[in-house]
C-alpha cells in the first residue's frame, strides 16, 4: 500500500466528516428556543417546540449515519476488501467491461444493503414520529425493488458502455462525458413521462379556479406551461412540493396534493411564479451548463488516474490494495480522491444556488404584484415540513441550496417597500 496516498484520502475523508460534524453541532447550538417573530400566527408554541424537536433529532441522525459510513469504507478498505474483490472476479476470466459492471454492482448493492436499515429508521420511526410519514412497508418494499430494477436497467449500459469507450477509443474521456451528457438529457426529458410515473400517480388537474388562474399567469408570464398535472405525495409523506418539467416550448407543472390542500389559490400561484422565474432567469440552463462542465473536468481526470503509464495511477491502485488498474476500480477510488474538490465545487454551486433563490423570489412578487403570497407560501411550507428557522451561518454556507426562510421573507418584505 503506498501509504503517502493513503494517508492524504483518509485525511481528505476524516476532513468532511468533521466538516459535517462541525456543521451539525453549530446547527442545534444555534437553535433559539424563542419563536421569531414574523411566524407567530403560523407556528404556535408546540409547534415550534416541535420544530426544534426535529431539527435535534436529524442532525444527530445525520452524525451517526455519517460515522457509520465512514467507518464502513474504512474497514472495508484496510481489511483489503478492494483488492479481494477485485483479484475474486477477475478469476472468472470475464473481460474488462463485465468485470467492471460486477465490481462496482457489487460494491452498489452491498453498500445499499448495509444501509437500508437506516432508511428504514427514518422513514418509520423519524419521520413517523414526528407525523411526516404516509409510506406503507409494502410501498416501501416496491420502491426499493424499483429502484434497484430502474438502476439497473439504466446504469448497467451506461456504465458498460462509459468502460467500453476507455478500453477502446482515442481521447476517451471526452467521447466519455459526451455520452454521459447525452444520457443525462435523456434522461431529464424522459423521466416526467416514464420515470416518475412508476413511483407516483399524475392526474391532470380538474377544471376550476386554480387551473385557469394557473393558465392565466403563464400566460401573463410567456411560460410555454403546456400540462397541468397533481401528484400523490400523500402516498408516501405530509411534505409538499411543486416542479416543473419538460424542454422547450413544452413545460409540464406538477403539485403535490399536499401541497394543494394546504394552500389558497394565491398562495399556491406564489409558488409557482418563483419556480417560472427559475426559467425566465435562465437558471436551469446556467445550471446544467455548470454540471456539465464539472463532469467534463472528471472525466478527464478519470482518464489521468485509469492510464496505464500514469504513476499517480499506480500510486493511487497501491494505495487501495489493487494490482491490476482499470478503468472501473479507478472510478470508485477516484470518485474517493475528488470527494474534497466535489464539496468546494457543491458549495460554489449552492451559493450560487441561493442567489438564483433571490432572483426567483423577486420575479414571484413582480409577477403578483405584492411578495405577500409568497411569504405566506413559505411560512406554511416552513411550518408544514418542520423547518429550522434558525440555522448557523455556516452550515447555510456549507450545504443550504435554499437561504434560510427568514432570509428570504426579509429580502422580500424590502421589495414590498
Amino acid at each position: 500500500m503506498d501509504n503517502s496516498t493513503a494517508l492524504f484520502i483518509v485525511i481528505a475523508l476524516l476532513v468532511l466528516w468533521n466538516l459535517d460534524f462541525i456543521s451539525s453541532i453549530l446547527n442545534l447550538k444555534a437553535l433559539d428556543p424563542k419563536l421569531p417573530e414574523e411566524f407567530h400566527g403560523v407556528y404556535d408554541e408546540d409547534k415550534y417546540a416541535k420544530s426544534q424537536d426535529y431539527t435535534r433529532v436529524s442532525e444527530r441522525f445525520g452524525i451517526i449515519t455519517a460515522t457509520y459510513s465512514l467507518t464502513l469504507l474504512l474497514v472495508f478498505w484496510f481489511v483489503g476488501g478492494f483488492g479481494w474483490l477485485d483479484g475474486w472476479l477477475r478469476g472468472f476470466g470475464w473481460n474488462e467491461v463485465v468485470t467492471g459492471i460486477s465490481f462496482v454492482g457489487v460494491l452498489f448493492f452491498g453498500n445499499t444493503l448495509l444501509n437500508l436499515p437506516f432508511q428504514i429508521y427514518d422513514t418509520f420511526v423519524i419521520e413517523e414520529r414526528f407525523g411526516f410519514n404516509k409510506t406503507t412497508p409494502k410501498t416501501f418494499a416496491v420502491d426499493q425493488v424499483k429502484g434497484l430494477l430502474l438502476g439497473s436497467i439504466l446504469g448497467i449500459p451506461l456504465l458498460a458502455l462509459v468502460l467500453w469507450i476507455f478500453g477502446t477509443v482515442e481521447n476517451a474521456w471526452l467521447w466519455a462525458w459526451l455520452a454521459f451528457t447525452g444520457f443525462q438529457l435523456l434522461m431529464t426529458y424522459l423521466a416526467p413521462s416514464l420515470i416518475l410515473p412508476l413511483f407516483n400517480k399524475f392526474e391532470p388537474m380538474e377544471d376550476g379556479e386554480l387551473k385557469s388562474r394557473i393558465q392565466d399567469m403563464a400566460k401573463d408570464c410567456d411560460f410555454p406551461l403546456t400540462e397541468i398535472h397533481v401528484m400523490d405525495g400523500s402516498k408516501r409523506s405530509t411534505k409538499s412540493n411543486a416542479f416543473f418539467t419538460g424542454f422547450g416550448k413544452r413545460k409540464k407543472i406538477a403539485l403535490f396534493d399536499t401541497l394543494i390542500e394546504n394552500h389558497s389559490v394565491d398562495e399556491l400561484l406564489g409558488v409557482l411564479a418563483h419556480e417560472i422565474g427559475h426559467f425566465k432567469k435562465k437558471h436551469i440552463i446556467q445550471r446544467m451548463i455548470f454540471s456539465f462542465v464539472q463532469t467534463a473536468v472528471i472525466f478527464f481526470l478519470l482518464g489521468v488516474v485509469t492510464s496505464q503509464e500514469s504513476v499517480f495511477a499506480r500510486s493511487l491502485f497501491d494505495a487501495f490494495g489493487v494490482s491490476d488498474i482499470s478503468t472501473y476500480a479507478g472510478l470508485v477510488f477516484f470518485t474517493l480522491l475528488f470527494s474534497p474538490v466535489s464539496r468546494i465545487l457543491s458549495v460554489i454551486g449552492n451559493l450560487n444556488s441561493r442567489k438564483h433563490e433571490f432572483e426567483a423570489d423577486a420575479y414571484a412578487a413582480n409577477a403578483q404584484g405584492t411578495p405577500e403570497h409568497l411569504i405566506k407560501a413559505l411560512k406554511k411550507l416552513a411550518a408544514d415540513n418542520l423547518s429550522n428557522l434558525t440555522p448557523h451561518s455556516f452550515p447555510v454556507f456549507l450545504d443550504y441550496s435554499h437561504p434560510p426562510m427568514l432570509v428570504r421573507i426579509k429580502a422580500l418584505r424590502k421589495l414590498g417597500k
